[in-house]
This record gives structure tokens, C-alpha cells and sequence, in this order.
């Protein structure tokens, strides 16, 4: 640990535009920083204003450092050195199957307003919500790999459960790519990367699927209208507001991420842990990431400025959320190529 090694962290939530003058606070006087929010208009605002002055001081700004986007950043990043190690290749087709138990979050809900809210009435944000590429370094570098819907319908996993769209898909994904691109789109640059929540097999499977994505659908488009969100406000719960203890000792996490290589290899990776996804499970996150940029500055990746979870901390979170008793495990599985 270097002497004098300072770092904040904050949960930022559901009022992210407040965090701004945090983070350039941080960046200006070469202060580490970490949060939780899974906004990425505020991420790539605070990267726009105040990244490369980050890099500049030597701050590590590191956003969406629980649920959003731990499980997924880190788990990519270890298929791409297991494909590494292994001389197969860079990654083409990845995807994250998401399974957990837990609670509604009362600021996850009002985040949700506040974006919601954003796209309707600015065409910027609406613009930036759209693009797969939203949180690139540069967005004229990227390629032109087409990438899969963050909100689609009802699909199928490769091996065959039903899948519905995941919520947090829209941010995780591109927290993924902009590791990519901050590498020099080392993963690769025909990486295509997608989320979804898996639902099981069978007609049950295939019912609960349908069921959960036309759910999403009509639940956005209740927060969206005034008229709906003001009943939908007297029954979800309120910013502050979440599970009980209980049920944030009872939850978990489970995402199954299958990628393919250029060589026709394919690995899976597991990120799980015990405790509820954004309380408990977050919470460990959290503190092994404030922990990881107050004590091991001298073993982590030499990036500064606005970077990821993986791209900042990299193994080294890795090995401290191993110890902490969460999963990080890569497997290789057959190869694709008869």
C-alpha cells in the first residue's frame, strides 16, 4: 500500500447526477473512487468531464462496482485469459445466464424513474441508451459487429433452458464492451456479448420466460406514465427502502457466462455468491473493491483515469471476492469445431 493512498467510496443510487462533483473531487486531487451505480448516462458523463483528469492525477475512477457489473465484467475477463493461456483465440460469442434470489430495491426503482424519465424527454439520452457502444473510450474505433438486444423476447440458452430478458443487461453489457475497448478490444473485435435470466426447461420454463419478459415490458411502461407511476408508488418500495434482513441472508447469485473462441473452443465461467444480488452480495463487492484500491495499489492493472471493475482491479478483485467466499471458476467444454 502506497503511504497516503486514498480512496472514497459511494453508493451514488438513485440521484447518480448528484455524484458528479464527487467524482471530480476525486479526480482532481488523485483520489480513488469507486461506486454502485448501474446509470450509464451518469458514467459517461463522469468520463467525458472528468476521466481524462483522472489519469492525469492518477485516480482510479471504477463505476458499477456491485451486482452492476462485478459478476459480468470479471467473469469475461477470466474467459478471455483462460482462451489466452490456452492459444484458442479471442472471444466471438459470449452470454450470461443470470439466476438469483432476492428483494426488491427501492433505490434500483427510483433509478429506473430517473432513466426513464431521461430518455423520454432528451434526445441524447435516448440516443445514448440505444447505442451498444454508449461507454466507449472512442465510439468512432468500434467495430461493426452487431450486438444482441439488451431487452429482447423469450429465447433459448445454448443448452436449452428459457431465457428472458435481464434487467441489468442494458448496463452490465456495455460495462463488458468498454473493458474490451480500454484492453484494445483484446477479448476481440467481433466479441458479441449478451445477458439474459434464465428460466428454466420445459413448457413450465417456457411460460415463466414469456411470462417474466412481457412483465418487463409492461412494468416500464407503467413507470414511464404519470398516471401509472402514481399507483405503482403506493405498493414498490421507496429509495432507502428494501428486503428484510432475512431475505438478504436467504438470496444468491448465480451467472453462468458460455463463451466461443475464433479457434472453435468453449469455455463457461461461474460468478455466484452467497446473499441477496444488490444488498448482501453488493455489499461484499463493494468493500473487497475499496479495499482492493487502498491496499493494493502495487499489484494492481498500471491504468488510471475512468475505468471498470475488471480493467482496474482485475485478478486482484478476483482473489479477494474468492476469499470472501464468493465463485470465480473457469471450465473448458468441447470444442464447437467437429
Amino acid at each position: 500500500m502506497a503511504t497516503g493512498t486514498r480512496v472514497l467510496f459511494t453508493t451514488v443510487g438513485p440521484y447518480a447526477k448528484y455524484g458528479l462533483p464527487v467524482v471530480e473531487a476525486c479526480a482532481r486531487a488523485g483520489t480513488h473512487y469507486g461506486d454502485l451505480t448501474g446509470e450509464v448516462s451518469f458514467v459517461r458523463e463522469a468520463i467525458d468531464r472528468w476521466g481524462a483528469l483522472a489519469n492525469t492525477t492518477g485516480a482510479r475512477i471504477v463505476h458499477a462496482c456491485g451486482y452492476d457489473s462485478v459478476p459480468s465484467d470479471l467473469a469475461v475477463l477470466l474467459l478471455h485469459q483462460a482462451a489466452q493461456a490456452d492459444g484458442e483465440g479471442r472471444l466471438t460469442e459470449v452470454q450470461l445466464v443470470a439466476r438469483a434470489k432476492g428483494g426488491f430495491s427501492g433505490g434500483t426503482i427510483e433509478s429506473m424513474r430517473g432513466q426513464l424519465d431521461g430518455i423520454r424527454t432528451d434526445p441524447a439520452l435516448r440516443s445514448l441508451a440505444g447505442d451498444p457502444y454508449s461507454l466507449s473510450p472512442d465510439r468512432t474505433a468500434e467495430p461493426a459487429t452487431r450486438q444482441p438486444p439488451d431487452l429482447g423476447w423469450v429465447s433459448r440458452t445454448d443448452e436449452g433452458p428459457w431465457a428472458a430478458p435481464f434487467i441489468m443487461a442494458s448496463a452490465n453489457t456495455r460495462i463488458v464492451r468498454r473493458s474490451n475497448a480500454l484492453q484494445g478490444w483484446a477479448y476481440g473485435r467481433s466479441l458479441q456479448y449478451d445477458e439474459v435470466m434464465g428460466m428454466g426447461r420445459g413448457p413450465v420454463g417456457a411460460v415463466t420466460a414469456g411470462t417474466t419478459a412481457l412483465g418487463l415490458r409492461l412494468f416500464g411502461a407503467a413507470l414511464a406514465l404519470p398516471i401509472t407511476r402514481i399507483l405503482l408508488d403506493r405498493v414498490l418500495p421507496s429509495p432507502g427502502a428494501g428486503p428484510s434482513e432475512a431475505a438478504r441472508r436467504s438470496g444468491w447469485f448465480h451467472s453462468q457466462v458460455t463463451a466461443s473462441t475464433v479457434s472453435g473452443q468453449r469455455y463457461r465461467a461461474i460468478a455466484a455468491g452467497p446473499g441477496d444480488p444488490g444488498y448482501a452480495a453488493t455489499a461484499v463487492m463493494a468493500g473487497e473493491t475499496a479495499l482492493s484500491l487502498a491496499l493494493d495499489g502495487d499489484r494492481l492493472p498500471s491504468a488510471t483515469g475512468s475505468l471498470t471493475p475488471a480493467t482496474a482491479l482485475g485478478n486482484i478483485l478476483v482473489e479477494r471476492l474468492r476469499e470472501a467466499g464468493h465463485t470465480y471458476e473457469v471450465t473448458s467444454l468441447a470444442s464447437s469445431v467437429p
